[in-house]
Parts: structure tokens; C-alpha cells; sequence
């Protein structure tokens, strides 16, 4: 014990003895004993209290002030917590260790999603804490991506990439352009992407010495206190992007090129969402090049709830919007989020040899070429994009091709995270296909995809376009189940 510990048993066996507590001399070194369990307990007690109130990140790991974990100095965090609608302080940002990909791009299988279960459909939010690691996800499927996704922003411009200036919106209230958080997005994803995939991406950076460095609100638009990046050169594609050429451009302009440099480095859509001074939260810039079942003019400059109302999602006010609103008004810099949802879509099935017709313009790519699965748009599902009605998803005719070889599951991992500088949100919608002739064959696949069709109540089923493919899906997952002898065990199972 130290001499503190020992005092302080001293002064109690003293006062003890004072009040006649004590009447034998063999009872000090008993109450010694007590006195000293009594501490003990104490000590312990004190340190569980400690411990519990350090913050736990994703790993299961606690965090502390000697962690490489997230960290926002506490005055941003009080300074932003009571601000008013529509205002944010740009705050420092302590960004934790990315773990570096340790394979190669071409190594890395798409990650199989499967969010669907038995029994009951549930309608709610469904997000869940995501690690820092997890924030961009790439795969083999890179380049089949980035062509597609440079197609579409080559022939389909604004409706792939836009930006909008400051808006006023109704009663006096304002909304800020979303120009500064495009930027922002770019620098953090020039940023994190070498970090997380080394052997893809490298960068080089303005010398340390320069006068004027990129920043936004006083802030340099970079991590661990380096220089900003300048350049960030994707070795899968050849392509090099000058993240300095922004510095010579201004408002939407500046915007939509730094959204342009964004999609062309990751294969996910990124809508940017910016508070406006009544509380709400809109949709104020997009790289949204592989919608599939809607299309960015139809919802850009427009608030939250008037997105999902307009999309006919279902049960949204009843079950979701309060909920949403309240989520995004408080979310955290350091605290992003993750959900999974899931549709499905027919494609093209693929021309023969014999069928196909010979072409004189080979220098011009057709949509059908650069992107044969209808990533960018499912026409095959919801008709022609130019004629598509908003709100209204599996518009086209039942294709005289539907089959099980041609019917694909469309799954979205999406993410939410807040920038620091400008207080965006960042929606990120990372989409993948999947066979369903392949996914019938995991075992206990089939029976738990047929009972999750069978379980979306009649609004869910309209908005997820069931009419058009139930009877020739559920029947061959039906067939499919009969045969998976693993399917009554996998009932336990719950992966995404």
C-alpha cells in the first residue's frame, strides 16, 4: 500500500478506537482487513464507472485520447449541437487508421448482400453503426463500373452530374448550394481511397510550403495535419485527376467538377444533402450514374420528405418520416451509419452471334454494350429513361424474355456520414446485381428470398413492382427450396 492508502486506514482504525469501537487489540488487525475490502470495492467500482463511460467504436474496441479512433474536440461538438437550422461551424476532425485492402482489386469478390429474411416484412430505418473501413467499397467489378458510369455522365450530363446553387425556398428560409461540400467530398475520398486501397490509387500533394492550400472554413481540406492532395491517379483506368484545377473555379461550376472527379473514383452514386434554415434537409448535389429506377432530375433541390413522398415510398409518413428528420438533424460527424435494401429487375438476355447486327459506327458505344445488366438503367424494367414517369418504378410491359435466366437481384448498400467542414450529409449508394439463377443456389437462399417476397404487404409489393416477375420468381425459388436440404437450418441465418 502507499503511504496515502495506509494513512487513511490509520485514521479510521484511530477513529475506531475513539468511540470504544474497537475493545481488543486482535480487532485492529480484523477491521484493518474490512477497511481494507471496503477500498478495494471502491477502487473497483470507480473503475467500472470509468470504463463504461468510454465510448466503444465498431471493433469492440474502447477508445481513448492515446487511440488513433475518431475524435471531434468537444468545443465543435457543444458548438454544433445547439446551433440553429441551416448553420454549421466547421469542425477539426481526428480521422481513425484505415486498414489497407490487402488484396488486389481484381481479387476482391462483390460483397454478397443478401437482406432479406423469413417470416414478417418490417418497415423501418435499418441502419447500423459502419466502420471507418467500410465507408467506400470496391471489387473486381471496378472498371465494368467505371466504363459504365463514364458512359453515362459522357451522354447523359446533367442528369448524371449536378449541382445547385443557393436556393430560397417558402416563408424567407435558404438553403446553401452544394458546391463547398462537393469539394469537401472530393478531398476526403482522395484522401481515404489511397489509404484503404494503396495498390489502386496514389497521390501526390501540395508542397508544404505553399502559401494558399485548399481549405474550407479556415480548415485545410486534408488529413493528419499533410499537405492537401493535388492529384490522385487510378491505376486500374490510367486516369490522373488535378484536384487543384478547383481552385481556379468558383460555385456550381467548381461543384460539378469536383462531383465529376468523385464518381469517376469509386463505383458507388453520392447524393449530397444540405440543411436548410427551416429545418429540412435537400437533395443539392448529385453523381448519381447508375440509378436504375430513378433518375436524378425528378428529385434534385428537394427536401427529404418531399423525395420519399413524391417516390411513393411506402408507410413513410406513418412509420419513417419523424423518425428520418430527427436522424439527420442530429447525426454526428463521427458516427456514420449503414442500411441495406433490395429490388428486383429484368435484363436483356444476350444476343447470339447470329442475331446480333453488324455495325458500321464502331467508334460509338450503345448503352446496351457498355452496360448489358441495365446497371445504369433498368429499361427492361421501368421502360425508357426519357419517358419514365417519377414514382412509378416497374412501368414497362412484362418482357417477353422474363425468366429466371434473365431476373437479377438489385441490392443497395447504403451509407450516411456527415462531413465536418460543411456539415453535409453524404448518401452514398453502392449497388450490386446478382444473378438469380446463382443466389438460388446458396444454400437456404431460395426459401428465405420466396418468404420474404410473399411477406411484403400489398403497398411494398407495388412499389417493389412484384406483379411483373412473382409468378416466374417465386415459382422457381419455390423449386429451387425443394431441393436445398440446408434450407430449414439456414432459417437461423441472417447475413447481408
Amino acid at each position: 500500500m502507499n503511504s496515502s492508502f495506509d494513512g487513511n486506514v490509520k485514521a479510521v482504525l484511530d477513529r475506531f478506537i475513539s468511540l470504544g469501537l474497537l475493545e481488543r487489540w486482535h480487532d485492529i488487525y480484523e477491521s484493518a482487513l474490512i477497511v481494507t475490502i471496503a477500498f478495494a470495492v471502491f477502487w473497483w467500482l470507480r473503475r467500472k464507472a470509468k470504463c463504461a463511460a468510454t465510448p466503444i467504436d465498431s471493433d469492440g474496441l474502447k477508445s481513448d485520447s492515446n487511440s488513433e479512433k475518431v475524435n471531434v474536440k468537444d468545443k465543435d461538438k457543444d458548438v454544433n449541437k445547439t446551433r440553429e437550422p441551416g448553420e454549421w461551424t466547421p469542425q477539426q476532425f481526428s480521422y481513425p487508421s484505415i486498414t489497407p485492402c490487402p488484396h488486389r482489386l481484381e481479387d476482391v469478390r462483390p460483397v454478397p448482400y443478401r437482406p432479406f429474411r423469413w417470416g414478417e416484412y418490417h418497415i423501418t430505418m435499418g441502419i447500423r453503426s459502419m466502420p471507418w473501413n467500410e465507408w467506400i467499397e470496391l471489387d473486381e467489378a471496378y472498371t465494368a463500373y467505371h466504363r459504365v458510369r463514364e458512359y453515362r455522365i459522357r451522354t447523359r450530363g446533367r442528369d448524371a452530374v449536378q449541382v445547385l446553387g443557393p436556393q430560397e425556398l417558402d416563408k424567407g428560409h435558404v438553403v446553401s448550394g452544394g458546391a463547398d461540400a462537393a469539394k469537401e467530398l472530393l478531398y476526403e475520398l482522395a484522401e481515404y481511397l489511397p489509404r484503404r486501397y494503396p495498390a489502386v490509387f496514389s497521390t501526390t500533394r501540395h508542397a508544404s510550403a505553399a502559401g494558399c492550400v485548399p481549405a474550407i472554413g479556415g480548415i485545410p481540406l486534408s488529413w493528419e495535419g499533410l499537405p492537401p492532395i493535388k492529384t490522385i491517379e487510378v491505376h486500374s483506368t490510367g486516369q490522373k485527376f488535378d484536384l487543384s484545377l478547383l481552385e481556379g473555379m468558383q460555385g456550381v461550376e467548381m461543384g460539378e467538377e469536383a462531383m465529376r472527379m468523385a464518381a469517376l473514383l469509386v463505383q458507388e452514386d453520392i447524393a449530397l444533402m444540405i440543411e436548410g434554415s427551416d429545418g429540412k434537409y435537400y437533395f443539392q448535389a448529385g453523381a448519381i450514374c447508375i440509378p436504375g429506377f430513378w433518375r436524378m432530375r425528378d428529385k434534385i433541390g428537394m427536401p427529404l420528405d418531399e423525395i420519399h413522398v413524391s417516390g411513393n415510398v411506402p408507410q413513410f409518413k406513418e412509420k419513417l418520416q419523424t423518425s428520418m428528420e430527427r436522424f439527420f438533424k442530429r447525426m454526428p460527424v463521427d458516427k456514420p451509419v449503414i442500411r441495406n435494401n433490395y429490388f428486383f429487375q429484368v435484363v436483356k438476355p444476350p444476343k447470339s452471334p447470329e442475331t446480333e447486327e453488324v455495325r458500321l459506327d464502331v467508334e460509338e458505344e450503345t448503352a446496351s454494350e457498355v452496360d448489358p445488366e441495365e446497371l445504369g438503367w433498368s429499361e427492361s424494367t421501368n421502360g425508357k429513361e426519357d419517358e419514365f414517369t417519377h414514382g412509378h418504378g416497374h412501368g414497362a410491359k412484362p418482357a417477353a424474355w422474363l425468366a429466371p435466366s434473365t431476373l437479377r437481384l438489385r441490392t443497395e448498400r447504403q451509407t450516411l456520414r456527415r462531413l465536418p467542414r460543411t456539415g453535409a450529409i453524404v448518401f452514398g449508394i453502392r449497388t450490386y446485381l446478382f444473378k438469380i439463377e446463382e443466389l438460388a443456389r446458396e444454400s437456404g437462399v431460395p426459401g428465405r428470398l420466396a418468404s420474404a417476397v410473399r411477406s411484403w404487404p400489398e403497398d411494398v409489393g407495388v412499389y417493389k413492382g412484384r406483379k411483373m416477375y412473382r409468378e416466374v420468381l417465386v415459382r422457381y425459388l419455390d423449386e429451387c427450396a425443394e431441393k436445398d436440404v440446408e434450407s430449414e437450418v439456414s432459417k437461423v441465418e441472417y447475413p447481408f
